[in-house]
C-alpha cells in the first residue's frame, strides 16, 4: 500500500485536521527547523494525505502563519498567568520574564512568529488589537500602574519600549559572559528581573511628552 492510501487510510474527525496539521507542523519546527517544514512533511507527520493540507493552506506561508498566530496565542497565556501571579509593579517584571523565557523555551517557534510578522512588515492585527494579546497586556498594564492612558504617543512609546527590551533579552539572556551575573544574584530568574527593572522601562505617571 502506497504512503498515500496508507495516510488515508487513517481518519480524523471533519473539524480537527487544521489543528492536527498546525501541531503537526510545530512538531517538525521544534525537532527540524523551519527548513523542514512543507505541507507534504506536516501531512506525513499528521498521518494524512498529501492533499488534505490544502483543504485548510494553500501554502507553506498559510501554515506557518497559522503556526505563528499559536505561538502567539501560547505567549499571551504565559503572560497572563505570569501577571496573575505578581502583584503592583512586579506585574510589569513579571510580563517581562515569561516573554524570555518562552523565547528560551521555543526558540524555533519563537523565530517563527517573527519571520512571519517581518514579511508582514507588522505584527498581525490580532496581536495589536486583541485586549488579551501580549502586546495590549504590556501596554494595559502600564495604564494599570500609572502611564495616562490619554497620552497616545507616550504610551505607545513605552509600551514598543518595554517590547523592544524584553525582545533583546531574550536574544542575550543565554550568553556565557552573563554566568556570573547569574551565579552571583541567585539565578536565572533573578538576573532577568534585575536587568530588566535596569532597564528603566516602566512608566512614570508624571512623564508628559
Amino acid at each position: 500500500m502506497s504512503e498515500a492510501k496508507s495516510a488515508e487510510s487513517r481518519p480524523y474527525h471533519h473539524g480537527d485536521l487544521r489543528r492536527a496539521l498546525v501541531d503537526a507542523a510545530r512538531r517538525l519546527l521544534e525537532a527540524e527547523g523551519p527548513s523542514a517544514l512543507s505541507l507534504r512533511a506536516v501531512a506525513r507527520e499528521a498521518g494524512v494525505s498529501p492533499a488534505a493540507p490544502y483543504h485548510h493552506f494553500k501554502d507553506k506561508a498559510e501554515l506557518l502563519d497559522a503556526v505563528a498566530q499559536e505561538g502567539w496565542d501560547i505567549l499571551s497565556g504565559l503572560m497572563c498567568d505570569a501577571k496573575r501571579g505578581a502583584e503592583g509593579l512586579h506585574q510589569l517584571t513579571a510580563l517581562g520574564i515569561a516573554y524570555v523565557c518562552f523565547a528560551r523555551d521555543n526558540p524555533a517557534l519563537y523565530r517563527v512568529m517573527y519571520d512571519a510578522a517581518r514579511d508582514k512588515e507588522m505584527l498581525p492585527a490580532e496581536v495589536q488589537d486583541n485586549k488579551d494579546s501580549a502586546y495590549c497586556m504590556v501596554r494595559d498594564t502600564m495604564i494599570e500602574h500609572g502611564a495616562d492612558p490619554t497620552d497616545d504617543i507616550h504610551l505607545e512609546l513605552a509600551s514598543a519600549a518595554a517590547w523592544c527590551g524584553a525582545h533583546g533579552l531574550a536574544e542575550m539572556a543565554g550568553f556565557k559572559q552573563f554566568d556570573h551575573l547569574k551565579e552571583a544574584l541567585g539565578g536565572e530568574r533573578q538576573f532577568l528581573e534585575a536587568v530588566l527593572n535596569h532597564m528603566g522601562l516602566f512608566p512614570n505617571p508624571q512623564h508628559h511628552c
